[in-house]
C-alpha cells in the first residue's frame, strides 16, 4: 500500500501571455485545468484506470501567478474510499530571478474510478500513512469526504424544496449565458470530456458576467465546493448560465450552472453547478470597490443570504490554511 508521499505528481508550467486573464497575470480558468491536470494524474495512477472528477470541496487562489513565473504543482493521493480518491493538490508562484516560492493556490478534489460504461469501479489500492503528518492529512480528507456527503444530501433537499437553482429569478440585466460544442479534442479518456477544460469555460462564463458587472477586469479568488451529477460527451453541446448572486466591497460571487445536451434528441441534463468569487481589479491590479447592488426580489434575497453563509465559511478556511502555511515554515516548497 503506498503511503502519500509516494502518489505525488509534481507538474510544472510557465506561465505565457496566452495564459493570462486580467494584464500580466494567470487565468484562473486555465490555473483550474492545470490542477484538474494534475488532479487528474495522481488518482489515475494510484487507481489503475480511468478516473473521472466527481467534485472539488475548494479550490483557494491566495496570490496571483504573473505572466514569466513557473507555476509549480503538486498533486497526492490522501485517502481512497471504496472507488473515490481524494486529491489535494497545492500550487506554487516561482520567481525565475529570485528563486522564491509562494503558495498561490490550494485546493482539495475528489476523482472516481469508473469503467468503460462510466460506472464507479474498486480501486485496488489503499493509502498507508507514514507518520503523524500523513495520519492528519488522512483524518482531514476523511472528514471533508462526511462534509460532502451532508452536502449533498441538504443540496438535494434544497432543490425539491426551492424547485432547483436555476438562475430564471436573478435580474436579467446580472444573467450570462454561453454555449459550446464538445470536440473530440476536449476528451482525455474514451469520449468524456475532460472537466479541467469544463471548468476553464466555466471560469470564463462567470468571469465575463463580473467584469460586465465591475466595469473592469476581474480575478478569481475561489471556488466553492461543486459536485459533478452527469459526466459529458464529446459532441454534446455544453451551456453555462451564470448570475450575479452577491457583491461585497471589492468581490462579488457568480453562480453558474452548467447544462449538457444531447443535440440530435434535444435530451438535456444538469452536469453541476458552481459559485465562483471574483475580486474587482484596477488597471494597476490591486482591489477596486464594486459597484453596489441590492437585491429586489424574493429569490435574489435567498441567493444573496446563501452567498454570505459561503463567505463566512470560506473566510475561515482561509484563515486556517494561512495558519497551517505559516506553520509548515513559510511559502517555500518542500
Amino acid at each position: 500500500m503506498p503511503s502519500i508521499a509516494e502518489t505525488v505528481v509534481e507538474m510544472t508550467e510557465w506561465v505565457f501571455p496566452e495564459h493570462a486573464g486580467a494584464p500580466g497575470q494567470i487565468h484562473g480558468g486555465r490555473m483550474m485545468e492545470w490542477i484538474t491536470k494534475a488532479g487528474t494524474m495522481a488518482a489515475a495512477r494510484v487507481a489503475r484506470g480511468t478516473v473521472v472528477l466527481g467534485a472539488t470541496d475548494d479550490i483557494d487562489f491566495l496570490h496571483p501567478v504573473r505572466v514569466g513565473q513557473i507555476a509549480i504543482l503538486r498533486a497526492q493521493v490522501e485517502d481512497v474510499g471504496t472507488s473515490s480518491l481524494e486529491v489535494g493538490v497545492r500550487v506554487w508562484a516561482e520567481n525565475v530571478l529570485s528563486g522564491e516560492r509562494v503558495v498561490t493556490l490550494n485546493s482539495h478534489l475528489v476523482f472516481v474510478r469508473v469503467g468503460d460504461d462510466l460506472r464507479p469501479r474498486p480501486v485496488p489500492a489503499r493509502i498507508e500513512p507514514r507518520d503523524a503528518g500523513e495520519a492528519a492529512l488522512v483524518a482531514a480528507a476523511r472528514a471533508r469526504r462526511a462534509q460532502r456527503v451532508a452536502r449533498l444530501a441538504d443540496k438535494a433537499a434544497r432543490r425539491e424544496a426551492e424547485g432547483g437553482d436555476d438562475v430564471a429569478d436573478v435580474d436579467p440585466a446580472w444573467r450570462f449565458l454561453s454555449t459550446r460544442s464538445v470536440l473530440p479534442e476536449d476528451a482525455l479518456f474514451g469520449n468524456t470530456m475532460f472537466v479541467g477544460k469544463l471548468l476553464m469555460a466555466l471560469d470564463e462564463a462567470g468571469g465575463i458576467l463580473s467584469m460586465r458587472y465591475c466595469k473592469g477586469f476581474a480575478m478569481t479568488a475561489c471556488v466553492d465546493a461543486m459536485d459533478f451529477y452527469s459526466p459529458i460527451s464529446t459532441h454534446e453541446v455544453v451551456t453555462f448560465r451564470a448570475g450575479l448572486n452577491y457583491v461585497g466591497t471589492s468581490s462579488l460571487e457568480v453562480g453558474v450552472k452548467v447544462l449538457a445536451e444531447v443535440p440530435w434528441t434535444g435530451e438535456v441534463r444538469h452536469a453541476c453547478s458552481a459559485f465562483l468569487t471574483f475580486v474587482h481589479l484596477g488597471t494597476d491590479g490591486r482591489p477596486r470597490p464594486c459597484p453596489s447592488f441590492t437585491p429586489t426580489t424574493e429569490g435574489a434575497r435567498r441567493r444573496w443570504a446563501a452567498a454570505l453563509a459561503r463567505r463566512a465559511r470560506r473566510l475561515e478556511r482561509v484563515k486556517r490554511l494561512k495558519a497551517t502555511l505559516a506553520g509548515e515554515g513559510g511559502s517555500c516548497a518542500s
